[in-house]
């Protein structure tokens, strides 16, 4: 019965992201209203907000919800609508600065390593490979729903780009250098490691937060210069993603000095416009002390 209710929701989906973006708003803003009424994750929210931003008084967290419940609503109309949305209204959506770094790198024959956070649309970001000629490699972490699993695989690789899942990233990076493919690889690297993942210490958001260290283990081994992909919300339905560079040569770089350095570049972009991140994760689930 999951399974089947899994295939009639995508259905759902798809008759729906026909409709154009701007009649898709009226069902976020609805939608909006709707999770704010029923107070979604609200404690989850609150929590995060709170510990994040000390010094912020009751009212100020709550205005911060509201505008996460608002954007979060529009991401979710934005993620349905990647199913059929055009590549000549994707590029008008989501531009890009700083293109010619990747540009540069391909000439030089080399691969990079671009890092993200679950801020502004994530998954809109895959526009990229309409903008390189090195092929995008999305890393990620499989649904335990196969349906929606593959549903979600089939999104991201609207524009040619590949998924490659965690545990089988190097197995993949290998098969592309032996087949002489250019590569840009996007990783994902605000979510919380497992309880057994090797991971990374630091203050994030006035907070102990273990990080994941994959991405610098993968670039040391890949030997692949690193950038942070910060992702700004121009306007309702229009994104500027902004490639800063961290590192052109990792083996110079201290023991999880590259991790610190994308670590603090979303968190200036969190402190700037909190409203864009995913505070309804629970970030902090493993932490035994937040303080």
């Amino acid at each position: 019965m999951i399974k089947i209710g899994s295939y009639i929701s995508i259905f759902i989906f798809w008759v729906i992201s026909l409709l154009p973006l701007p009649v898709l708003y009226l069902f976020s803003d609805f939608l909006f209203h709707i999770m704010r009424m029923i107070g979604y994750r609200r404690d989850v929210i609150n929590e995060n907000l709170t510990y994040s931003f000390p010094h912020k008084t009751k009212e100020e967290i709550r205005t911060i919800r509201i505008k996460f419940y608002k954007h979060f609503c529009d991401l979710l109309i934005e993620i349905v609508k990647l199913q059929t949305i055009s590549q000549k209204e994707m590029t008008k959506r989501v531009t890009f600065k700083n293109l010619e770094y990747f540009e540069d790198k391909y000439n030089n024959d080399q691969d990079v390593l671009a890092i993200l956070g679950h801020y502004g649309n994530w998954e809109w970001a895959t526009a990229f490979n309409l903008h390189t000629k090195a092929l995008l490699c999305s890393v990620y972490r499989p649904l335990k729903n196969k349906v929606f699993d593959s549903y979600m695989l089939k999104l991201r690789s609207r524009w040619g780009n590949t998924n490659s899942p965690m545990k089988k990233t190097l197995k993949d990076v290998i098969k592309m250098r032996k087949a002489n493919q250019r590569f840009v690889l996007g990783l994902i690297a605000d979510q919380s490691p497992g309880k057994f993942e090797p991971q990374y210490w630091t203050k994030f958001l006035n907070q102990n937060t273990p990080i994941i260290i994959g991405p610098e283990k993968l670039a040391k081994t890949t030997k692949s210069p690193v950038v942070f992909c910060r992702m700004d919300k121009i306007k309702r339905g229009h994104y500027q993603i902004t490639f800063i560079p961290v590192t052109d040569d990792i083996s110079k770089e201290s023991e999880y000095s590259t991790t610190e350095k994308h670590v603090r570049l979303l968190e200036e972009a969190i402190v700037q416009y909190p409203e864009y991140w995913l505070w309804s994760h629970r970030r902090w689930k493993y932490s035994s002390e937040r303080n």
